[in-house]
């Protein structure tokens, strides 16, 4: 789609810090009988009564975690909210409020940041969460976001890292290697179009991917799955650092090893096609890719006929004592040690 040139462009500075905050946030309703206040005074207020307090919080940062030159802002603002949403489900519990801070660098108008935040809008009309509050100031380095999202649980279902036990069953939802294979179509169009701003990418067979890249889904139907089954799980983590991260950090925080297993991992044909296509391996993906923010979780092996056959759940493994380490079988039956290869941060 060709950018309308002519749009019109109002600068942040005619509104001012307060100014801004309250255009961008007038439509944001509170729907949790927990939020007393919201947005407008020094701080929000919360009533949260006897549930236990869950607070995650990450920072995207422009040319880091996201590039503009493919990224809607509408989309961003969704993600960006989703990462953390995540981060509430993989500790079992629902998610609630959140804050969004924000510093834009000066090449961003009005427009844009309303953009930004109708994702936002929706993140919260979707998943039935109240922004509460933020802040806003300049960059000189583009844009960051910081989301903190609030949730609450009742301290019997919390689900932490360290509880999973030898011979539990490690089991992931969804499919996996999805939103790395979104990004790698992505680099190459963008590369694409430095040569020729012209080209018009057919994406349409790349969609699945795509979306997962620019528009994943937190899986807050998988904490109401678990109810309904009634299967508390004994460790769990989300996966936005590759599978064989989340893995290992199941494995170091509940003192165990693992064995997973290569033909068991939940891959999308599409996902398949496009390795292909790319010439990378679809277990390297799966393992290595990241962000698809699904949840991967351990089970104690009495509940295996109680989430055995659903479609959302695929059991990809076992754990097993902390001196057998942490390993992948391979298709041909052969054990190989599972490395975190996943994003890092501070990596070069």
């Amino acid at each position: 789609m060709i950018e309308d040139k002519n749009q019109k462009k109002t600068s942040l500075e005619e509104l001012g810090e307060f100014g801004l905050i309250e255009h961008l946030t007038k439509s944001f309703e509170s729907k949790q009988e927990s939020t007393l206040k919201a947005i407008g005074d020094d701080a929000a207020v919360l009533d949260l009564k006897d549930k236990k307090t869950i607070l995650s919080t990450d920072l995207l940062i422009e040319g880091v975690h996201f590039d503009l030159s493919y990224m809607p802002l509408k989309h961003l603002g969704y993600k960006a909210i989703m990462v953390n949403l995540s981060d509430i489900y993989a500790m079992n519990a629902i998610p609630t409020q959140i804050t969004v801070s924000v510093a834009v660098s000066n090449r961003f108008p009005l427009e844009a940041l309303e953009e930004l935040y109708a994702g936002i809008e929706l993140a919260t009309k979707t998943y039935n969460v109240d922004l509460v509050g933020g802040d806003t100031t300049s960059s000189k380095t583009g844009l960051l976001i910081s989301v903190t999202a609030v949730g609450v649980a009742n301290e019997a279902d919390i689900t932490y890292r360290n509880g999973a036990k030898p011979n539990d069953l490690l089991v992931v939802t969804g499919d996996i290697g999805g939103a790395y294979m979104g990004l790698q179509v992505l680099e190459r169009e963008k590369e694409v179009y430095k040569v020729n701003p012209n080209s018009q990418p057919d994406l349409e067979p790349y969609s699945y991917i795509i979306e997962r890249q620019l528009k994943p889904e937190a899986r807050k139907d998988i904490v109401e799955l678990l109810e309904k089954l009634e299967v508390k799980p004994t460790s769990m983590i989300d996966i936005s650092d590759g599978l064989s991260s989340e893995v290992l950090h199941l494995c170091k925080q509940s003192q165990v090893g693992c064995d997973l297993y290569e033909d068991k991992i939940p891959l999308d044909p599409t996902v398949i096609s496009s390795c292909e296509e790319f010439g990378i391996d679809s277990t390297l993906v799966a393992l290595s890719g990241g962000e698809d923010y699904e949840l991967l979780f351990t089970v104690d092996q009495e509940d295996f006929d109680k989430i055995k056959g659903n479609p959302n759940l695929t059991v990809i493994g076992h754990m097993t004592d902390k001196s057998l380490g942490a390993n992948m079988v391979t298709r041909s039956g052969s054990k190989i040690g599972l490395t975190a290869q996943g994003w890092n941060s501070f990596g070069a």
